[in-house]
């Protein structure tokens, strides 16, 4: 009988040993799909972000996925755009920079670490969300975030990401703010924590998705000079709102001392002297402060870093080819994203000025994916540039004629989203 009894004793044991070794597997696999953001239990980050207008699949691409490595994105032929419309961004004047240099989906990051090209004085982690292709950085602790890959910030670049944070993000909790900043020892990056020590030198942008009269998101900038504040100010915003629009594109825009910043199509800051042209700008730092709750974080994703001021007209009517990676399409469509507009509307204002000129519409995929679908695909987009340009700025079709490369023709073996290209070749 006392072997029985432990005989049954041993069988116990093992089927409890067991039942835990599996329930560490499946909350291991669980917190790479769901990550939990401290709600419930059951409760994933994908609930926790859901908002009443987080879009679908917003950038462009022809591979699954939000982003893949050095930035290829998601795309596909047909179907309608998911996101606003470009007669929305009408008053988006918006052109991003000529060519890609920093494309920082986190392809290359598992999920649940702290992504590797980056460093930090606090924590964060790759989570995925439900609807959104690919991964997204969380940050949910106070501290300073730098992308270690980023050491200059040049007379001439646009910068955009895409930011979120949970619905029920607290007042009390503190903005998301960006620093482009000319650090003199980028190893003290974490002096520019929100009370740190940095004698700052550079231009603080910030946003909140509440504030005081909680139906609302804020927005300000600092401008620092010699470690001192020489120029604030705080706006409101209803582009970025905890509880009515939880998901915002932020895009900026350097052209010498004048810096521009837009939360989707508004224009939300424009100031004309907020470099110092004695300073030499290396380093874009992100910076989260204290929380009032432990739910209460920000998810950003989709950093893009692009240089130079296109010259569309002397491109164009000059040399006779424009090229920009700057018109964006829905992830498996050919639908172009609101956003494209101000790259658009150049265009188009130069076809308007030459009334006699003649273009190819000529689109281009990177890599990934099935090449003949690709081939489809870059036709589609091409197609659909021309139909914009007819429908929305009243160019006469038969000025334009299309066709697609696909894959073909590649023009960059680093930065994949120099691949996802339109020209407009001079006829």
């Amino acid at each position: 009988m006392k072997k029985i009894w432990a005989l049954t004793g041993m069988l116990c044991l093992a089927l409890l040993s067991h039942s835990q070794i599996l329930k560490r597997m499946s909350d291991r696999a669980q917190r790479r799909v769901e990550y939990n953001l401290g709600k419930k239990v059951d409760k994933s980050v994908d609930d926790a972000m859901s908002g009443k207008k987080k879009p679908k699949k917003t950038t462009n691409g022809n591979s699954s996925g939000n982003g893949t490595s050095n930035g290829s994105t998601a795309s596909g032929g047909g179907g309608s755009s998911s996101g606003p419309s470009l007669k929305s961004y009408s008053k988006f004047d918006f052109v991003p920079g000529e060519k890609v240099i920093v494309m920082e989906d986190f392809s290359q990051d598992a999920v649940g670490d702290f992504p590797g090209k980056w460093n930090t004085n606090s924590t964060g982690e790759i989570v995925t969300l439900d609807g959104q292709p690919g991964k997204w950085l969380s940050l949910s602790k106070d501290g300073v975030f730098m992308p270690e890959f980023i050491t200059s910030l040049p007379e001439n670049f646009t910068l955009e990401f895409e930011l979120m944070c949970n619905p029920d993000y607290s007042f009390y909790s503190m903005p998301f703010h960006v620093y482009l900043a000319d650090l003199k020892n980028r190893k003290e990056f974490s002096n520019y924590k929100l009370f740190g020590t940095a004698k700052r030198e550079g231009v603080e942008f910030f946003v909140k998705p509440m504030d005081a009269s909680l139906k609302v998101g804020e927005t300000g900038f600092k401008i620092w000079s010699g470690g001192k504040e020489t120029m604030k100010n705080l706006t409101k915003t209803s582009q970025f709102h905890a509880k009515t629009s939880n998901y915002v594109k932020v895009s900026m825009w350097r052209q010498k001392q004048r810096l521009r910043v837009y939360l989707n199509q508004e224009k939300v800051m424009d100031v004309p002297r907020a470099f110092d042209e004695s300073h030499t700008y290396n380093t874009l730092l992100f910076m989260t402060g204290r929380t009032h709750s432990d739910n209460d974080r920000y998810i950003i994703s989709n950093i893009r870093l692009a240089v130079g001021a296109p010259d569309t007209r002397h491109k164009l009517i000059n040399e006779g080819k424009f090229v920009t990676s700057g018109i964006l399409f829905d992830v498996n469509s050919a639908a172009i994203r609101g956003e494209s507009y101000g790259v658009l509307k150049e265009i188009a204002g130069v076809l308007k000025e030459n009334g006699s000129v003649k273009v190819k519409i000529v689109g281009h995929t990177d890599s990934d994916g099935d090449e003949a679908f690709n081939m489809e695909l870059s036709k589609k987009r091409a197609e659909a540039v021309k139909a914009a340009l007819v429908k929305e700025f009243g160019i006469d079709g038969g000025r334009m004629e299309t066709d697609g490369k696909g894959e073909r023709e590649p023009v960059d073996n680093k930065v994949k989203a120099n691949n996802r290209r339109v020209e407009f070749i001079k006829l």
